[in-house]
């Protein structure tokens, strides 16, 4: 199949990169992690002006219409820069909304950046985040949500969340705020590199989403997190390659070395990999099709296949690859954790062995 991009995908890939690169540097990364909250609100603002935070989002809410393979050219130009913004939770969870068309209003301000969203659908293992053990209960015409989601990412900062949970009928998707009564946060993990936190909920008041919801975040999220490891791979792949090539031993480039060639090309192939699922399952959730099992495997593809780049990579730069004033080592984090994440390589199997 050709996955050539289109001139407008084109037109988003050069804008992000150009606006990652220049507002992602060393000194703000390191400024937006001893932030408190993680997160660079200067490049999120800078790309709500640049229109980027629309571009997969309906016209109708002022996007630009451009759909699930906007999302991810803009996520992999993020993971290759690991820009601290939260992009996928907030965007995937306004994609939702967007495709069962429910809070217009909610989306329109996504676009420009002035309201965030984020996403709750795991728990503790070992649930199936497509079957959550949070409660959801009747109250009046609405619901009210009793549980714990763990790692929600980006949890500080966002107006609304899309939350998983079970109702008598069966799982579903719902909408409630950040800070209405009955939700209560426990302390984010500072070591996550999107400030994910645990989400408490007793009788919190919530909206309940379209049918098909939850399926509908569920392969969005995947193919967003897919998307950002590929990113991150060659992102890594590409601080490694400068590297070895101006590290010297005996005389030579380390790149010189086969031993550290075979590991490179693995890298390489491994990310290519990724790539060819990736993009299978966003075309096939471009045309309409069928693409519960491409998405599985692509997800597999990053969790597995991305977590062997990112510790190749930091193999490959010795002690200093697990220096924090070096910069290679947020790329293992990121790929560490992005590689457990909805459950994690063998929890991918197990369900794409169930849904073949």
């Amino acid at each position: 199949m050709d996955f050539t991009l289109g001139e407008e995908l084109e037109a988003v890939r050069d804008l992000a990169r150009q606006i990652f690169t220049d507002h992602a540097t060393q000194d703000r990364l390191r400024a937006a992690e001893q932030s408190g909250t993680g997160v660079d609100h200067a490049l999120w603002n800078e790309l709500a002006s640049a229109g980027l935070l629309g571009v997969a989002l309906p016209e109708d809410a002022g996007g630009a219409g451009l759909g699930v393979e906007a999302l991810c050219v803009l996520l992999e130009e993020q993971g290759r820069a690991v820009a601290p913004v939260p992009l996928w939770p907030s965007l995937v969870a306004a994609l939702t909304l967007a495709s069962h068309k429910t809070s217009g209003l909610l989306v329109s301000g996504v676009v420009d950046g002035t309201a965030r969203l984020t996403l709750a659908l795991e728990e503790f293992a070992p649930a199936d985040p497509a079957e959550p053990r949070c409660e959801a209960a009747r109250d009046g015409d609405g619901w009210r949500l009793t549980g714990t989601k763990a790692a929600v990412p980006s949890a500080r900062g966002a107006d609304f969340m899309l939350v998983a949970a079970r109702t008598p009928d069966g799982p579903g998707l719902f909408l409630l705020g950040t800070g209405v009564a009955g939700t209560g946060w426990e302390d984010a993990d500072t070591t996550a590199h999107d400030g994910a936190a645990t989400l408490v909920l007793d009788g919190a008041p919530a909206q309940q989403l379209p049918a098909g919801s939850l399926a509908t975040a569920l392969r969005l999220s995947r193919v967003a997190l897919a998307a950002v490891q590929v990113g991150v791979a060659e992102g890594a792949l590409r601080i490694a390659a400068g590297y070895l090539a101006g590290r010297e031993q005996f005389g030579r480039p380390l790149a010189a070395f086969q031993a550290v060639q075979h590991q490179l090309a693995d890298c390489y192939i491994e990310i290519d990999a990724l790539r060819v699922c990736l993009w299978h399952a966003v075309s096939l959730i471009a045309a309409g099709e069928d693409a519960e099992t491409a998405v599985l495997v692509a997800k597999w593809w990053s969790d597995e296949g991305g977590l062997n780049v990112v510790h190749r990579v930091q193999h490959l730069h010795g002690g200093i690859g697990v220096d924090v004033d070096y910069p290679v080592h947020r790329y293992f984090l990121w790929g560490k954790q992005i590689s457990g994440m909805l459950g994690g390589a063998s929890a991918d199997l197990e369900t794409l062995g169930a849904a073949l």
